[in-house]
C-alpha cells in the first residue's frame, strides 16, 4: 500500500493517469463509428501520417513546442487522408492498397526527416523519436493538459452528435432522405479521428495510436450488438487500456507508455474473444454441447 501512495503521490504522475484514461475512452468510442465503417485501416494511415508533420515543423522552426508540432502532424494527416481518397476516386487501386502505399510514403518519409533532424542538429532534437513509440515519462504537465483536455473534448463532441453518426452509418439513403447532410458527419467523424490520433501520438506513438481506436471496438463487439452499449463499452476497455498502459510504465523503468497500453487492450480483446456474452468462442462451444 505505502509503495501504491508513492507512486502516485507525484501531481504529474496522476496527470498522465487521467490523461491516459481519458484518451483510452475517447479512442474507444471514436473507434466504435470508425470500425463500423470499415475504416479502421484509414486511421492507421493517419496516425503513419504525423511523423512527417511533426518532423517538418521541427525543421523549418527548430523548436519544441508541443502546439505547434502537433499542428503540422494533423496538417500531414489530413493530408494523408484526402490523398486516399484522391487514388480511390481516380484510379483503379483498391482501398486496401491505396492506404498501404499512403503509410509506406508517409512514414518512410517521416523516419528519412528524423534521421536528417538527428544526424544534423545541435542536440535540442532529444525527445522527438518519442513520437514513435511513445514516452508518458518525457511529458510535462502542460502536455497531460492537452491531452486530458482534448479527450474530454473529442467525448463530448461525440456524444453530441451520435444520433447522426448513428444514422448515417447503418443507413445514409434514409438519412439523405431526412435531409441528415451525411459527407459533413463524415467529415466530422475523420476530423474526430485526426484529433484522436494528433493528442495521443506523444503518449502512445504513431506506431500504435491506431491500435487503440481499433482493439477496445473490436473487444466490444463480443458482447454486445447494440451501438449505444458497444461504444461505451469499447470506452471502458480504452480507459482501463490506457490507465493500466500508463500504471506499468511508470512502475517499471524505460517503459514505453504506448506498447503497454496496447498489450492491455489486446488482454482484454483475448479475454472478450473467449468470453464475450454475444460471439465468444467459449460460449459458442458450450452452446453446442
Amino acid at each position: 500500500m505505502d509503495f501504491i501512495f508513492d507512486l502516485f503521490s507525484g501531481a504529474n504522475i496522476r496527470w498522465v493517469l487521467f490523461g491516459s484514461l481519458l484518451l483510452g475512452c475517447a479512442s474507444g468510442i471514436i473507434g466504435s463509428f470508425v470500425l463500423l465503417k470499415k475504416q479502421s485501416l484509414i486511421s492507421d494511415a493517419m496516425a503513419h501520417a504525423a511523423l512527417p508533420g511533426v518532423c517538418i515543423v521541427y525543421i523549418i522552426f527548430e523548436i519544441k513546442s508541443v502546439p505547434m508540432l502537433l499542428i503540422g502532424a494533423t496538417i500531414t494527416s489530413l493530408i494523408a487522408t484526402q490523398s486516399i481518397q484522391t487514388i480511390i476516386k481516380h484510379s483503379k487501386i483498391k482501398s486496401d492498397a491505396a492506404i498501404g502505399i499512403i503509410i509506406s510514403v508517409f512514414f518512410g518519409f517521416g523516419i528519412v526527416l528524423l534521421t536528417f533532424i538527428q544526424q544534423n542538429s545541435s542536440g535540442n532534437q532529444a525527445g522527438l523519436d518519442s513520437f514513435i513509440f511513445g514516452q508518458a515519462a518525457s511529458l510535462v504537465r502542460s502536455d497531460i493538459q492537452l491531452i486530458t483536455v482534448g479527450s474530454l473534448l473529442l467525448v463530448i463532441l461525440t456524444t453530441l452528435f451520435f444520433k447522426e453518426f448513428k444514422i448515417s452509418i447503418f443507413d445514409p439513403l434514409f438519412a439523405k432522405g431526412i435531409g441528415l447532410p451525411v459527407t459533413f458527419f463524415n467529415g466530422v467523424l475523420l476530423a474526430l479521428v485526426v484529433g484522436v490520433v494528433v493528442i495521443g501520438i506523444q503518449m502512445v506513438g504513431v506506431v500504435l495510436i491506431a491500435a487503440l481506436l481499433i482493439t477496445p471496438p473490436l473487444a466490444a463487439r463480443y458482447w454486445t450488438e447494440r451501438l449505444g452499449m458497444m461504444a461505451i463499452l469499447a470506452g471502458v476497455f480504452g480507459a482501463i487500456s490506457g490507465a493500466s498502459g500508463a500504471v506499468l510504465s511508470t512502475m517499471i523503468a524505460n517503459l514505453p507508455t504506448g506498447p503497454m497500453m496496447v498489450l492491455s487492450a489486446s488482454l482484454i480483446f483475448l479475454l472478450s474473444l473467449l468470453f464475450g456474452s454475444k460471439k465468444g468462442i467459449a460460449l459458442k462451444a458450450v452452446r453446442h454441447l
